[in-house]
């Protein structure tokens, strides 16, 4: 796992350009604090900043190769190829032999192999950059589902590119600029952003399952993944061993590392069942760790965590014989620490949310260099109560906002009349329908069950992925998903909800898929959230600050919310109407994302340009 960054420019020698490069990387020395190298030429200059996982010693970046007529490539490379072991053998059938145990050789040599139809020969999380003197073209990938973040921006007639905006950021031909979308991103749209659009005016995210080649003739973008509709014919029993094997097979690949491994185990059936696997295949050489912030009143006093994590978690590692750890987390904390997920995002962030997750990232990277997390299971299994309320299926825009405000309800009105929020959501919201697989056939309530998982995975999922990388980057730490895997989503996108859900219990199937390898009582657990900041104390405390940046005459925030009306939500005493960057917003979280707004504008000198 490893921070990339660079810039190509065609018009222009760049021979120089190393030291604005090295300063592009140095941004990014958190996602690889092993070792940060940059690879000049005269068209193009790369940059890596490594966390060295497999092949300690054998895979330094930017890695350069030459094909059999002594034409050079050079690649850049974050993430993981799980498949690299079985791609290497097939490789050695063509001829080619390999210097080091690396993932990284064996990628440069597939796309010698292959060109750019090497992406879809890869089962891994990756963000990748290759320079092809040969044709001197630049090659952009990010894997199928965007567990690695990739940007981009033009700047002249060049390319640069980044694992995070803040090495956009760090080359001097790049304002932090927000314009009018930028704004409608952060308020309107700010639970599903725009895939491809990075806020920061100018700057562009690469799409998950998407490739980018830039040369003389211009940037050329197209998918080279997307899910397909296909007919569903197994039953209940089938279709649940069917995941049984893909999991078991996915989690496999997934442990492999030269450094230590851990889980993230919260005791839920979809970390636990992460959990049970990994421990399987690593023959119970694993650890396990957790997060507890500050109650609100005990188990059952919050309605999307009906149980405590602590006694599952524990249940879990005791019956695997697996050591865990917990991350107590305080009130002081998640005050003093309220804005650390906005320098991991370079965007506000979800407050207490994004404050315990680093701190537990933190534990685990003191003891781990790789964990493996259950993110994206209630995606693709249907865990969410808006895949199964028809008041939410059944709402007029991405289901998840029905019945929630956004916080472009706090806009000043003339910054209101530029962005057109409603606006901005209802075209963005038509765009994600246009891209739904049909299958002919299908009667309409079929129809619109793939339209719900599809969003959650190309709209939803994202936000959720990307906080989960840049927290656990943010301290070195390589995080793992199994089930944002392609061959899993492809499956259970044909799969019915019926059998999702079959005998109406909520992710029946993977609670069948599991059963045997944990104990019942966490197999038919019910789902508990992750825990957010409920806690009266932590709520007080986050809107003393907010008065406080209310009473700041120069404060940039009112810049773009209206001050009276913010003040009117804070001081009105139903916290809970004031909305948050997030559907299940707490109070401490909508006010945290007031707090990070104003930071932001200051710390990143955003300039307006509306």
């Amino acid at each position: 796992m490893c921070g990339i960054a660079g810039w190509a420019d065609w018009s222009r020698d760049l021979t120089d350009s190393g030291p604005v490069v090295e300063r592009m990387t140095k941004t990014l020395a958190p996602r690889g604090p092993d070792a940060q190298e940059v690879w000049p030429s005269p068209h193009a200059t790369l940059g890596h900043s490594r966390l060295a996982v497999i092949d300690l010693d054998g895979g330094a970046q930017p890695m350069v190769r030459t094909d059999r007529a002594g034409g050079r490539v050079a690649l850049t490379f974050s993430g993981e190829i799980y498949n690299f072991r079985e791609l290497r053998a097939e490789l050695g059938t063509h001829g080619w032999s390999f210097e080091t145990r690396s993932d990284t050789e064996v990628l440069l040599t597939a796309y010698l192999q292959w060109g750019t139809d090497c992406a879809r020969r890869l089962d891994g999380m990756y963000a990748f950059a290759i320079w092809d003197e040969r044709t001197r073209e630049l090659l952009l990938v990010r894997d199928r589902f965007g567990v690695k973040p990739l940007y981009h921006a033009r700047v002249g007639e060049g390319l640069l590119f980044g694992s995070e905006p803040k090495a956009l950021l760090a080359h001097p031909g790049l304002p932090a600029e927000l314009d009018a979308e930028g704004v409608a991103e952060l308020t309107a749209v700010v639970r599903a952003r725009t895939p491809g659009h990075g806020t920061f005016r100018g700057v562009r995210e690469l799409r998950p399952g998407h490739l980018l080649v830039a040369g003389e003739n211009g940037v050329r973008e197209r998918a080279y993944w997307e899910l397909e509709a296909r007919p569903h014919t197994e039953d209940f029993t089938a279709t649940s061993d069917h995941v049984r094997e893909l999991l078991h097979d996915i989690v496999g690949h997934q442990v492999v590392a030269d450094v230590p491994v851990g889980t993230l185990l919260s005791g839920g059936i979809d970390s636990s069942a992460v959990t049970a696997l990994a421990a399987r295949a690593l023959n119970g050489e694993l650890a396990s760790f957790a997060v507890s912030p500050p109650s609100a009143g005990g188990a059952g006093s919050d309605a999307w965590r009906p149980s405590e994590d602590g006694p599952y978690a524990a249940l879990v590692a005791d019956a695997l014989g697996i050591r865990h750890e917990v991350t107590d987390v305080t009130v002081d904390d998640l005050v003093e620490r309220f804005d650390i997920g906005l320098h991991a995002r370079d965007l506000p962030g979800w407050g207490d949310l994004d404050t315990s997750m680093y701190m537990l990232f933190e534990t685990v990277r003191r003891h781990c260099t790789v964990a493996l997390s259950g993110e994206a299971a209630d995606e693709m299994f249907g865990g969410y109560l808006w895949q199964l309320d028809p008041d939410f299926t059944g709402h007029d825009s991405f289901p998840w906002t029905h019945g929630r405000s956004r916080p472009d309800v706090l806009l000043r009105e003339d910054v209101r009349r530029l962005v057109d929020p409603r606006g901005h959501e209802a075209e963005r919201y038509r765009r994600a329908l246009a891209e739904v697989p049909r299958l002919a056939g299908e009667d309409a309530a079929r129809r619109r069950e793939r339209e719900v998982f599809h969003l959650g995975i190309t709209r939803w999922l994202p936000g959720l992925l990307d906080r989960q990388d840049r927290l656990s980057m943010a301290v070195g730490l390589e995080v793992r998903v199994p089930f944002a895997d392609h061959r899993l989503a492809q499956y259970l996108f044909d799969v019915p909800m019926a059998l999702k859900r079959h005998g109406g219990t909520p992710k029946a199937l993977l609670r069948e898929a599991s059963r045997g390898i944990l104990p019942d009582a966490v197999v038919d657990r019910p789902k508990s959230a992750y825990p957010a900041g409920r806690n009266d104390a932590l709520v007080e405390r986050m809107r003393g600050k907010v008065l406080d940046l209310l009473a700041d005459p120069h404060a940039r925030v009112f810049d773009l919310l209206d001050r009276e009306t913010v003040r009117t939500a804070v001081t009105g005493g139903d916290l809970g109407s004031l909305p948050g960057p997030i559907t299940a917003a707490t109070p401490a979280i909508s006010l945290s994302y007031l707090l990070e707004l104003d930071r932001w504008l200051d710390h990143y000198d955003v300039r307006l340009v509306l």
